[in-house]
């Protein structure tokens, strides 16, 4: 009678089975359907249905070990030319991820690959790139050479959007390289650059929310760190002491966060219950034929309420929940101001491959305003100098 206990108990305790290669390939196999059910944004593809190549689809046949599996899995996340779909694990030669890893904004503009803007403090902002400048070279290939190559390689044409795609991905460099590019301005001969790759560079430690001030307003900068819980408490901290108006700088946001954060944030800007994104889950009416749709709110937080001028100021680096954040602030009446932001879409899930185990983070809900607006294409006020940088009350 004891006997049958012990051996579940063992059972459950031994390991799992290595996958076999024939579940590394079925996993790849998988990864198609996966996307075709979970991704959020199918109307982008002709047909709703994501890219494929023959290129791609011989891969998946010649996948047999975990690495290899993940290799194709990232070149199939590839083809859909989205920033905010990636794998879960990665390799050290794996491209950078953009944008939380990257110091240039490159947009394909007539022909030409533009620098659209720089990250402060980075390799390229220290070695003098600059707004307007010219992506010409890439390794010593010709940009528009790179971006074909890019795109060659996984079996799929050239179009404006994978163009810019690409060449911001290149522009980031492999994750174990240093970066050479070649930079123009105006007539002048193109500048050769050796640039290290953001992933060498030392990070030391930074608190979660710095402060400063310009002119009467105090300035609140949050340093990528919106995924982190200490953040609440850190920002808490600072607003308990702003008897003035804020500005709270999303600036450096890349690499998103959650909605904890966000709300313990946006909480102190509310005196009731207010609506600040909308969410979408094409996934759930795909498997029932069933909409779902809801409308996420924030919560005033007690004893802590900010009714002083506010503003936020948002950039390219201003990632996911930055800019969740900024849309949110935008429902409460609250002015958001800077460049365009990443213009990562929807929120991501994590969908596990049956049986590897490995993680593809797929947007699986389309993201909106309050006003029915998609998140990535929210606009900011255009900031027309440092000096000319205001703030107003909000209005909940």
């Amino acid at each position: 009678m004891r006997l049958l206990p012990l051996l579940l108990l063992l059972a459950a305790a031994a390991p799992a089975a290595e996958p076999t290669a024939d579940d590394y390939r079925a996993d790849a196999r998988s990864i198609a359907p996966m996307i075709q059910q979970t991704y959020a944004y199918l109307d982008r593809f002709a047909g709703g249905t994501p890219p494929r190549s023959a290129k791609l689809d011989a891969e998946a046949e010649q996948v047999h070990d975990r690495r290899s599996l993940l290799l194709y899995a990232e070149r199939a996340l590839l083809a859909l030319a989205d920033h905010h779909a990636i794998t879960g694990a990665s390799t050290a030669h794996d491209w950078a991820i953009v944008p939380s890893y990257a110091d240039l904004w490159i947009e394909r503009r007539g022909g030409a690959y533009l620098v659209e803007a720089v990250r402060d403090g980075s390799p390229a902002a220290a070695a003098g790139i600059a707004r307007g400048d010219r992506l010409t070279g890439v390794g010593g290939v010709p940009t528009e050479a790179a971006v074909q190559a890019f795109w060659g390689d996984l079996g799929l044409p050239v179009t404006q959007e994978r163009a810019s795609f690409a060449a911001r991905i290149l522009a980031a460099g492999r994750r174990d390289s240093p970066r050479r590019l070649e930079v123009g301005r105006g007539s002048a001969p193109p500048r050769t650059l050796e640039l290290p790759n953001l992933y060498q560079l030392p990070h030391p430690p930074r608190p979660p929310v710095t402060t400063t001030r310009e002119g009467a307003a105090l300035v609140l900068r949050f340093n990528d760190s919106l995924g982190d819980d200490s953040t609440i408490a850190a920002f808490d901290s600072a607003m308990a002491n702003a008897r003035r108006p804020v500005i709270l700088d999303l600036t450096d946001t890349p690499s998103g966060g959650n909605t904890v954060v966000a709300r313990a944030v946006l909480g102190w800007f509310v005196a009731r219950a207010t609506g600040y994104q909308v969410h979408n889950l094409p996934a759930e009416e795909r498997s029932t034929g069933i909409p779902r749709q809801w409308v996420e709110e924030v919560l005033p937080r007690p004893g802590k309420r900010h009714a002083r001028p506010a503003a936020v100021r948002v950039g390219r680096w201003t990632g996911s929940m930055g800019e969740g954040l900024a849309i949110g602030f935008s429902a409460l009446g609250v002015p958001v101001v800077g460049d365009p932001m990443a213009g990562l879409r929807g929120a991501v899930y994590d969908e596990r491959l049956d049986r590897s185990g490995l993680v593809l983070k797929l947007p699986a809900e389309r993201l909106y305003t309050v006003a029915g607006l998609p998140r990535e294409r929210f606009a900011p006020i255009p900031e027309r100098s440092p000096r000319s940088r205001r703030s107003r009350p909000a209005n909940p």
